[in-house]
């Protein structure tokens, strides 16, 4: 039986100490099985969120990155192009729901948008980094960002913003994920990737 010791010591170790540093699961991993929330903060399962249909499956910081709001606005400008390819978006937030649904709200989304703010999806994703002490005092003091208050925990994890295409059988076929939070795939560079994958 695995002891309590070495289950936190896994656990600390899907969390990477820089974006930089983390490892997301490669094309041919199977999705994970993770605990997540809905925006009326309904538990559900990423396998219900997937519902076996063709997914993009969007990490992203939060309601307060302008780079995050600007991915969901483009996303969901082009959601229309990817259900006519037979593809759905599915985002995933450490963001708490109700902090989803003013983002929602704000950018006129209609995919759905879960929350992980335990992080559980984030770590067993690979995309899990903890935001340094120094960062996170400086988000907080100068830019009056608490992490804590968006997300409700106190870890300060974050996503590294990434994008996974996932096939029907919940196989991922396609992993982009760039520790330069200012860097995002752009709607018609999914629907590129989504071709690949379709053949």
């Amino acid at each position: 039986m695995m002891t309590l010791a070495l289950a936190i010591a896994l656990t600390a170790s899907q969390v990477a100490d820089t974006a930089q540093s983390a490892k997301p699961l490669q094309p041919g991993a199977h999705v994970p099985e993770v605990a997540l929330m809905t925006i009326d903060s309904t538990k559900t399962t990423l396998k219900d969120a997937l519902g076996g249909k063709k997914t993009v499956l969007v990490f992203y910081r939060g309601g307060w990155c302008p780079f995050c709001n600007a991915h969901l606005a483009d996303l969901g400008a082009n959601q229309q192009k990817f259900e006519d390819a037979g593809w759905q978006i599915v985002g995933i937030t450490p963001d708490l729901p109700q902090n989803i649904v003013n983002t929602e709200d704000k950018h006129k989304l209609t995919f759905k948008i879960y929350s992980d703010s335990k992080a559980e999806a984030l770590k067993a994703f690979g995309v899990a980094f903890r935001v340094d002490d120094g960062t996170y005092t400086m988000y907080k003091d100068k830019y009056h960002l608490d992490l804590e208050k968006w997300s409700g925990d106190t870890s300060h994890i974050l996503p590294v913003p990434s994008v996974f295409l996932v096939d029907a059988q919940g196989v991922i076929r396609f992993t982009h994920a760039d520790p330069d939070y200012k860097v995002r795939m752009k709607a018609d560079e999914i629907l590129g990737e989504m071709k690949k994958v379709d053949g």
